[in-house]
């Protein structure tokens, strides 16, 4: 759309999620094609569609933040970033990086935003407050798609377990059944320790209320952050520990801080060569099942190598080497 999405809106970037609904059911209104047949308005509706699309539902929540990726994405990179992709050096560590097209139906918009498939048979609006007429007899309500949302846990928080407070606003309706209003509400979300990425966590029928719908789900999904000494595959932990060729040669003893703060002095007492693995045996994520149970920490090595060698140090190399395995 060549595309300044707040000016289309006719709001400024301060604008909160309240406004930004409240400016998209007021314009949506006005040049919706079935309501306005004036040159161009099916145009700005498609406009006002996407850019919608983009500025809705921002989520915010206490120690970590849940926006929605494309209006982040939008604030921070512009129409550009939105639509080519984030620059790979932004991208990193799970960050989005995919490119945005808009599915160019704005109908499917102003239904999903307003409920049913004929939001004019129970809205009344000239110029006064939007008012929901119920829902008239013979009509099925059908629950609206379910909302997803990434929820990014660091390791330690998926190690011991954690509660998330998650602020959500969304449209409800009022005690008369006729009008609207937006109010924030809080989600609270019980981490349990040995989640995996990708849990998903189901709030039932939070999402935005209608006359004529039945409120969306909404689905937080687990994101795993990066950690600076272990990576996680399913219940196991691996640590990569750089040591010396003369170490993995002649056996050295590794110590390991973990998650729950204790020091483990493993020592290795084999040749390290490469491709070999010191497993410990329940010292990785505890198993969200059993939590009697844990997984595996498993130890790689990186052998450095000297880059040079004199030759007094190669021969006595070559005589301590000399002789039959």
């Amino acid at each position: 759309m060549g595309s300044e999405y707040y000016e289309t809106l006719e709001i400024n970037r301060n604008a909160t999620d309240a406004d930004i609904k409240k400016a998209y059911r007021r314009l949506a209104l006005k040049f919706h094609p079935s309501s306005n047949r004036e040159a161009g308005a099916s145009e700005r509706f498609r406009e006002l569609g996407e850019a919608y699309d983009v500025l809705s539902d921002p989520f915010v929540c206490n120690n970590v933040c849940v926006t929605a990726r494309k209006k982040a994405t939008y604030d921070k990179f512009g129409d550009e970033g939105l639509k080519s992709g984030i620059p790979p050096e932004f991208g990193s560590g799970g960050a989005w990086s995919s490119k945005y097209v808009y599915h160019c139906n704005p109908e499917k918009t102003f239904r999903q935003f307003f409920g049913g498939d004929n939001p004019f048979a129970d809205f009344f609006t000239n110029d006064a407050p939007l008012q929901f007429g119920g829902l008239q007899p013979g009509v099925v309500k059908t629950q609206d798609s379910h909302i997803e949302r990434e929820l990014h846990l660091s390791l330690d928080d998926l190690f011991h377990g954690c509660t998330k407070k998650i602020k959500i606003s969304r449209r409800v309706m009022n005690e008369d059944g006729y009008t609207s209003s937006i109010k924030d509400k809080i989600l609270s979300i019980d981490v349990k320790p040995g989640w995996k990425e990708g849990t998903r966590i189901i709030f039932s029928k939070e999402g935005d209320q209608g006359p004529n719908s039945i409120p969306a789900d909404i689905v937080f999904i687990v994101r795993q952050k990066s950690h600076p000494l272990f990576v996680r595959q399913q219940d196991d932990l691996f640590y990569k520990a750089q040591i010396s060729l003369e170490m993995a040669l002649t056996g050295f003893s590794v110590d390991v801080e973990t998650l729950d703060g204790r020091l483990l002095s493993i020592p290795i007492n084999d040749i390290v060569h490469p491709g070999y693995k010191k497993v410990v045996t329940g010292e990785g994520m505890p198993l969200s099942q059993d939590l009697s149970q844990r997984g595996n920490l498993i130890i790689i090595f990186d052998i450095q190598f000297p880059e040079r060698l004199s030759t007094e140090r190669k021969n006595l190399i070559k005589q301590a080497l000399a002789f039959k395995y």
